[in-house]
């Protein structure tokens, strides 16, 4: 298996991950996303299938967006000098393994994979945090992988915003 990034000129095969809005976004708006800048698209490849794919984009952790509980835990990490209204992050835009290749352990390691990325090139743009809106079936998948609720547990959500500290990368 090997990672490629999505280009404009790429042709993809065809992907089903069990959800139409997953496997949408990957055959009909990633290129458009990356066209128009938004969102970098990576596709894990297996011999011409595609196993499995995330996309990522700029985010922020605002205090305006999360519990007091959670603002108080990301804003203590920063000294009182540094201590801001927001926080930058790179979101996990999409996250998707077909099913064909589900059991396979493939979506931990390509968390694991999407960290390392992350923290080993910092060249371009600094960011301490990694959030995602998990869908709340995801939710223990996410929790497995570090990450933390920012929100309230509502009833009428189908995502709760989460998050992941960079400096907790071993």
């Amino acid at each position: 298996m090997r990672l490629i990034r999505l280009t404009l000129d790429m042709e993809l095969a065809t992907f089903d991950c069990g959800d139409n809005d997953l496997n949408g976004f990957l055959l009909e708006d990633a290129k458009h996303f990356l066209e128009k800048r938004i969102a970098n698209t990576f596709i894990l490849e297996d011999d011409g299938r595609i196993a499995a794919y995330f996309c990522l984009l700029n985010d922020k952790i605002s205090r305006l967006e999360v519990t007091n509980s959670q603002w108080k835990k990301v804003k203590d990490s920063f000294p009182d000098s540094k201590k801001f209204r927001s926080y930058p992050t790179v979101k996990i835009g999409r996250f998707a393994v077909s099913l064909d290749y589900r059991g396979q352990n493939i979506g931990t390691e390509m968390m694991k994979l999407i960290k390392s990325l992350l923290n080993r090139d910092q060249n371009y743009s600094a960011f301490r945090f990694i959030t995602v809106d998990a869908y709340l079936s995801a939710i223990p998948f996410y929790e497995k992988n570090g990450f933390k609720p920012l929100t309230k547990k509502e009833e009428d959500d189908h995502t709760r915003l989460m998050f992941f500290d960079m400096m907790d990368v071993e």
